[in-house]
């Protein structure tokens, strides 16, 4: 909790940083010079505001998202040796790794895949799919598990959400200020918001917001190189190299964009495209793995 206040604090002291920038450079008295009647600060409380809501209320809701969306069954009293296999692996390994006990669950699905979800490192789900549990061996299966109890302990769901958060501030920020000042100077419009306030913030959101879709992707890319290491401390090194070695045989299937972060594996890129992967290649991670010390 300590580290996700001072990781909020740290991003709100950026918004505020900006907001005294911007009336240090006179920012605000160059737009009122060319008649661009604009409130920096009101804004920029604005779009915080807006910005960290979505993040957090998708954040919140996660958990309750993934459960529907992927059809999770939740472990409560396990029926067969194989989901207690499944619930002492993952107890053994969030005792290993610092946090409470996380819900586990299975999917059905023929593809092999797993993810972690939730806005609490002690209140998380983790989940795997059916195709997993078929097409791997038990350490490999083993090593994907201590890969998403890595994602939990390392904070990553509430750390993309607040990086979430920052973007999304400064999309809307910087795409109404582009909109006023084209509805303004351009425009000459004096009164309110005329068409081309609304046509420019929202060709400037999407554009900012393809920007900002890369930021966060560079992220989340990072955060699989951690969660790569943590798994490797908790199952193996050897053993997490198999996990996405067998993974490189036999792709992972699609999870919902809230939870593709946060899963195993993501599809395959080349060019430009690969800055909007959640995840890195797996051909990297294996070598991230290989190059690290045991």
């Amino acid at each position: 909790m300590k580290r996700i206040f001072l990781f909020l604090a740290t991003n709100l002291a950026v918004i505020v940083l900006l907001g005294i920038i911007l009336r240090l450079i006179g920012f605000e008295g160059i737009l009122d010079e060319r008649g661009v009647d604009l409130n920096l600060g009101a804004l920029l409380v604005f779009a915080a505001v807006v910005g960290f809501t979505g993040s957090f209320i998708s954040l919140a809701m996660s958990k309750w998202t993934a459960k529907r969306a992927m059809g999770v069954r939740v472990i409560t009293q396990p029926s067969n040796s194989a989901e207690s296999w499944l619930v002492n692996t993952v107890r053994q390994q969030a005792q290993l790794a610092g946090i409470g006990m996380p819900e586990v669950g299975i999917f059905d699905s023929p593809e092999p895949n797993a993810f972690a979800t939730g806005a609490r490192r002690d209140a998380a789900l983790v989940a795997v799919s059916t195709g997993l549990l078929a097409s791997m061996s038990q350490k490999e299966a083993e090593a994907v598990l201590a890969h998403e109890v890595s994602h939990v302990a390392n904070g990553d769901m509430v750390t993309l959400t607040l990086i979430q958060g920052v973007v999304n501030t400064f999309v809307i920020f910087l795409a109404r200020v582009v909109g006023h000042t084209v509805d303004r100077v351009v425009f000459k419009n004096e009164e309110g918001h005329g068409p081309a306030f609304w046509i420019t913030t929202i060709v400037a959101e999407i554009v900012f917001g393809l920007l900002a879709t890369i930021i966060v992707m560079h992220f989340s890319r990072q955060r699989e190189f951690r969660a790569d290491s943590g798994g490797a401390r908790l199952a193996g090194r050897e053993h997490m190299i198999g996990a996405l070695q067998r993974l490189m045989q036999r792709q992972p299937g699609p999870l919902p964009d809230k939870m593709a972060a946060f899963g195993i594996s993501g599809g395959k890129a080349s060019g430009l495209k690969k800055l909007f992967m959640t995840h890195p290649p797996l051909e990297e991670r294996i070598a991230a793995l290989k190059a690290s010390v045991s």
